[in-house]
């Protein structure tokens, strides 16, 4: 047979599996780009591992997709690093679902953020959480809304906290309510304001009680009602003071009576006289007697009259003595005569 570097590309076509299977290294590395190209389906996967290790970049990039599809797993575990970043958009859109999930991490780090934009939702899907971690924030970034959705719950429990936060929000806000609960707590606390905005309803109402702790007070302050309300009693029960301190007056006002009923004695504690008059009448109203006498002077004080006609016989009776002095000429006389004999005895 003449030299391989002399063939025309339909000679090289042409060429059996056996006489491709036993080029040596030197003329794999001698093929031009064009006679690279011109290999067919059935000859790639007889390349050795050798040989396909011994090809420069330019040839790699001028393998078709047919050829890409077929390489076998032991041929995309001997590509480099270099040969795997070469690789264009569409060749690795033409990567089989085994062929990635072969690739070491080494591999998948060298990744663009192009290809990784590329990738098929099945194989996003089939990516170790080995593989997954290694991702840099820019290849986070490039992930698609569809790509984000096709991780599982373990793949996005595996995400560092800097990987987290780099996910554009429109990723964010196709989270699934299992991806959402799968979030860490630690993954919770890096959340981003504009993260937090973007969350849907179903996935807040997704959250565990120690997620919902884990939020900043930043996060807390940037919550809608709509996101507020979705918040189930435990989640509320959970946030803590600087939590609580952070809400907005409509957040407050937003409370359910269920939502008002679960805030802790301490919680209430530290309402600030801006949010005691923003709670609800219903939600005074679903306040225990506990809560009432957790209120602070200044917050009993501020109660509108409404407010304290919401109270119960029981709550105006579990008032302290302070709080009993705090009440204006207004507030005692909105008592009903069923509330003043309570705090005479």
């Amino acid at each position: 047979m003449p030299s391989i570097v002399s063939l025309y590309t339909d000679e090289i076509a042409a060429l059996t599996t056996l006489t491709i299977s036993k080029l040596t290294t030197f003329e794999v590395a001698s093929l031009s780009t064009t006679q690279v190209a011109a290999l067919t389906t059935s000859q790639i996967p007889v390349l050795s591992t050798t040989n396909l290790l011994v090809m420069n970049t330019a040839q790699i990039r001028a393998l078709s997709t047919d050829d890409i599809s077929v390489l076998t797993t032991d041929q995309t575990k001997a590509l480099s690093t270099a040969d795997v970043a070469a690789f264009t958009t569409a060749q690795v859109r033409a990567l089989t679902t085994d062929d990635v999930a072969a690739m070491s991490t080494d591999h998948v780090k060298a990744l663009t953020t192009s290809q990784v934009a590329a990738l098929g939702t099945t194989t996003i899907a089939s990516l170790s959480t080995d593989q997954l971690h290694v991702m840099n924030t820019a290849d986070m970034m490039a992930f698609t809304t569809a790509q984000i959705v096709a991780l599982s719950t373990d793949d996005i429990a595996s995400l560092s906290t800097a990987q987290v936060k780099a996910l554009i929000t429109a990723d964010v806000a196709a989270l699934t309510t299992s991806q959402a609960a799968a979030l860490t707590t630690d993954q919770v606390a890096v959340l981003t304001t504009a993260q937090m905005v973007a969350f849907s309803t179903a996935d807040i109402a997704a959250l565990g009680s120690d997620q919902a702790h884990a939020l900043s007070t930043t996060d807390i302050s940037v919550l809608s009602t709509t996101q507020l309300v979705a918040l189930s009693s435990n989640d509320i029960a959970a946030l803590s003071t600087a939590q609580m301190k952070a809400l907005s007056t409509a957040n407050v006002a937003a409370l359910t009576t269920s939502q008002a009923a679960a805030l802790t004695t301490d919680d209430v504690s530290i309402l600030t006289t801006a949010q005691a008059m923003a709670l609800t009448t219903a939600d005074v109203a679903a306040l225990s007697t506990d809560q009432v006498h957790a209120l602070s002077t200044a917050d009993v004080a501020v109660l509108s009259t409404s407010q304290v006609r919401a109270l119960s016989t029981d709550d105006v009776a579990a008032l302290s003595t302070n709080q009993v002095k705090a009440l204006t000429t207004n507030q005692v006389a909105a008592l009903t005569t069923a509330d003043v004999a309570a705090l005479s005895t």
